[in-house]
C-alpha cells in the first residue's frame, strides 16, 4: 500500500482554530488539489477527534470521476476509515450516512451501535499505522490517504508509514492564542521535495520512500514462477521466492526444494547464506505474505527475515487464516521493514494453490 498523509496548517503551524465552526484554510485552488487527490486514492482516513468537531462527509465532489468508478465496477466514493480510543462515534455524523462508500472503524471495543453503518474493527491494543495499513490492504485497499488530525499524523510520520507528504501553508493566516492543533511537518533531510503556489498556498510535496511498484511486481511474477516447481501440499502452500541483495545477487526458492520441511523464503535464504552473501538491507520478494508462525522449524519466517536485516518485502497475496493465524506483514512493519503487498497478483497465486482452495 501506498500512503499519502495531506494537511493544510496556518502560517503558525494550526491545523484549526478553537471555535466550533470548522475554520477553512485553504485556497479555492488547493482544495480543488486535494478533491483530484482523493480521487487518485482506495481511501481516506481521519481521527475520531476530526470526525466529531468537523463532521466531514469525505466524499468525491466530481461527479465525473464519481461516473468512472461506477463504469469499472467500483463504487462512487473511496472507502472512509477512522479510529477511536473511546468509541464515541456518533451513528448520525455524515462520515456514515453520506455517500456511497465502504467504512471502517478501528477500536479497543467492540461498537454494537455501528455495526450496520461500518465494519468494526476490534484490537485489544491501540491502533497503530502499522495495524491500520496492514488490516486496510487485507481488504483490498491500495492507496490510503491519511488527512488527520495531528495525532494521527503523527502517528505515521513516528512509525515510518508515509510514503508520501504534501503539506499546504497558507502564510497569510495566524491564528496565535486561537489556534488548535498545531501541527509542524520538517521534511527529512535528502528527501525529494517539490513547492508550488495554489492560490496563495505554499504547498511542498515530499517523497519519503520510493515507488517501488514496478521493480516489486517483476520479482513477485518470478517469485510465482518458482512457485509453480513445488510439488501440491495438504499441509501447506505452493510458494515462492526472490531475495535481491543490495550488491545485486539473486536467489530463488520454493517451497520444499530442498527440505520437506523449508518454506520458499528459507531455502532462498540458505542459497544466499551459502554463497557468502550478505542479506542486510536486503529485499525479498514472495509469492504469498511470509509465515509467522511455525510448528516444524524453529523460527517462522517473518522472524528469519528480521534476525537477518532485510530492508524490503513484497509479496501477492496475504496468508489465509486456513492453518494458522497469518500475521507475518504487520510482524515486519513492526520490525521496520518495509513491506508491500500486491492483491492484483493474487489469482495467480491461488490458481498455483487451487489444491487447497478446492
Amino acid at each position: 500500500m501506498r500512503v499519502t498523509l495531506s494537511f493544510a496548517t496556518t502560517a503558525d503551524g494550526f491545523l484549526d482554530d478553537a471555535s466550533p465552526q470548522r475554520l477553512m484554510i485553504s485556497s479555492p485552488e488547493d482544495w480543488a488539489a486535494v478533491g483530484r487527490l482523493r480521487a487518485d486514492c482506495d481511501a481516506i482516513l481521519v481521527g475520531a477527534e476530526t470526525l466529531r468537531r468537523d463532521d466531514p462527509a469525505l466524499l468525491l465532489r466530481d461527479e465525473s470521476v464519481r461516473r468512472r468508478r461506477r463504469a469499472i465496477g467500483l463504487r462512487p466514493d473511496i472507502a472512509k476509515a477512522t479510529l477511536t480510543a473511546s468509541g464515541r462515534l456518533d451513528p448520525s455524523l455524515r462520515f456514515f450516512t453520506k455517500g456511497d462508500a465502504d467504512r471502517f472503524v478501528f477500536s479497543t471495543r467492540d461498537l454494537p451501535a455501528l455495526h450496520d453503518r461500518a465494519a468494526v474493527i476490534v484490537s485489544d491494543e491501540p491502533s497503530t499505522a502499522c495495524r491500520i495499513v496492514t488490516e486496510l490492504e487485507k481488504r483490498g485497499i491500495g492507496h490510503l490517504l491519511v488527512e488527520g488530525g495531528a495525532h494521527i499524523l503523527q502517528l505515521f510520520l513516528d512509525e515510518g508509514m508515509a510514503d508520501t507528504v504534501r503539506a499546504a501553508v497558507n502564510p497569510a493566516l495566524t491564528l496565535g492564542e486561537a489556534g488548535y492543533a498545531r501541527f509542524a511537518f520538517r521534511p527529512p533531510a535528502g528527501k525529494s521535495c517539490t513547492t508550488e503556489n495554489l492560490g496563495g498556498m505554499r504547498v511542498t510535496t515530499c517523497e519519503l520512500h520510493p515507488d517501488t511498484a514496478a521493480e516489486d511486481r517483476l520479482r513477485i511474477r518470478q517469485a510465482i514462477e518458482a512457485s509453480r516447481r513445488s510439488q501440491p501440499c495438504a499441509t501447506c502452500y505452493r510458494v515462492g521466492a526472490v531475495i535481491v541483495t543490495r550488491k545485486g545477487e539473486i536467489f530463488t526458492g520454493y517451497t520444499h526444494e530442498h527440505s520437506a520441511t523449508h518454506h520458499a523464503e528459507q531455502e532462498a535464504v540458505a542459497k544466499a547464506l551459502a554463497a557468502g552473501a550478505d542479506l542486510r538491507g536486503g529485499a525479498i520478494y514472495s509469492s504469498m505474505e511470509p509465515c509467522s508462525h511455525r510448528a516444524s522449524e524453529p523460527e517462522s519466517c517473518t522472524q528469519l527475515l528480521i534476525r537477518l536485516g532485510f530492508a524490503h518485502a513484497a509479496f501477492a497475496l496475504y496468508e489465509p487464516d486456513r492453518f494458522v493465524d497469518g500475521r507475518g506483514a504487520l510482524t515486519l512493519r513492526e520490525a521496520g521493514i518495509d513491506v508491500r503487498a500486491y492483491p492484483d497478483l493474487g489469482g495467480e497465486v491461488r490458481a498455483v494453490n487451487a489444491h487447497l482452495w478446492h
